[in-house]
């Protein structure tokens, strides 16, 4: 990179700190327990609407890998989300009225958040339908991962979104309270998937799956990008500039290979595709909060509203990790 690229890189990552200071004041705390961060917490950051239903499940997953506190924006809710995670005492809460597509998607809110209260912390930034898989999470703590990922110096780790969904119409199999949402979408696409590199900020940049194949099957570029970098070993200089999909410094987002081969990485496993998803989709295309005008949630709309069936007779059913990276979707690297 040259020395102008890399001024604009500082430049627009300063942009993104003011960006994030500026849009916090549009946060009201509900509940503040960050006093019981201690120093090595790992922590979790997220936001969310009107996902009450998920909620229970989504904190025991994350409990059950490691995760030590969650610092989480409710945007408006009103499904009583944000009273249930106020009384969760390991959470702490912030809640806003304030436009999500103006704070960049949320990536303001929780820029601001980490830059507060992440700092030295392994952050994990996801949403309240991705779940977290690693090398070797069926018998080793998320802690065993970022020990390994200090002692090998490496402070950012990459994951695949991957998109999980029913087998016949989302719809037939309601979603209860406190369930495993991959008992009901526990099928996904094991190949179909397009990479190449963005050569600006060195990240990945992962498209295809049932999302690209039933929504953009003539226009793929369209289809929602797959590569995340959830999990960080967090510093106040830093920040994200689109979702989770790429952050600078630009050094973070190669999490991909090395001079040895390729490095350990992870999938967040999607479960988007459940039985509310029809309600939600309609919701979101009303509200206009999302991506290039919402054109993601009319996709979903369009396709969706008369045949909400994404299996195929490619799909493959999920079992664990190691069929992940057997299939090539995620790998161990020289974690042993």
């Amino acid at each position: 990179m040259s020395f102008v690229q890399s001024y604009h890189m500082r430049l627009k990552r300063k942009r993104a700190k003011v960006r994030a200071w500026r849009k916090h004041f549009s946060l009201i705390p509900v509940e503040n327990r960050t006093g019981k961060i201690r120093a090595g917490d790992i922590l979790l950051f997220s936001t969310f609407r009107d996902e009450n239903v998920r909620l229970p499940y989504f904190l025991k997953y994350y409990r059950d890998l490691g995760v030590s506190h969650f610092l989480m924006v409710d945007n408006n809710s009103q499904d009583g989300g944000r009273e249930y995670l106020a009384d969760q005492p390991d959470v702490s809460l912030w809640t806003t009225k304030a436009s999500y597509k103006a704070a960049r998607f949320g990536v303001d809110w929780l820029n601001w958040l980490q830059a507060k209260y992440g700092h030295e912390h392994w952050s994990l930034v996801v949403d309240p339908d991705e779940f977290f898989v690693y090398p070797f999470c069926d018998t080793r703590p998320i802690r065993a991962l970022t020990d390994w990922l200090d002692v090998s110096q490496l402070r950012s780790f990459g994951a695949m979104l991957l998109d999980m969904y029913p087998k016949g119409r989302m719809d037939a199999v309601p979603y209860r309270v406190g369930q495993n949402p991959m008992e009901i979408a526990s099928w996904f696409d094991p190949g179909n998937y397009l990479i190449q590199k963005n050569p600006a900020f060195g990240n990945l940049w992962i498209q295809g799956g049932p999302r690209a194949r039933v929504f953009f099957p003539n226009t793929p570029a369209k289809a929602p990008a797959l590569n995340k970098i959830p999990l960080v070993k967090w510093d106040r200089r830093y920040a994200y500039v689109s979702s989770t999909h790429m952050l600078l410094p630009r050094g973070l987002n190669q999490t991909y290979d090395t001079l040895g081969g390729e490095k350990a990485s992870g999938i967040l496993l999607h479960a988007k595709f459940l039985d509310t998803f029809a309600a939600k989709a309609e919701e979101e295309l009303e509200r206009k909060q999302h991506y290039a005008a919402s054109i993601e949630y009319k996709a979903y709309y369009d396709n969706l509203k008369d045949n909400p069936d994404l299996w195929c007779k490619w799909s493959e059913k999920y079992i664990n990790w190691r069929q992940l990276e057997i299939l090539g979707l995620m790998s161990k690297g020289n974690w042993a």
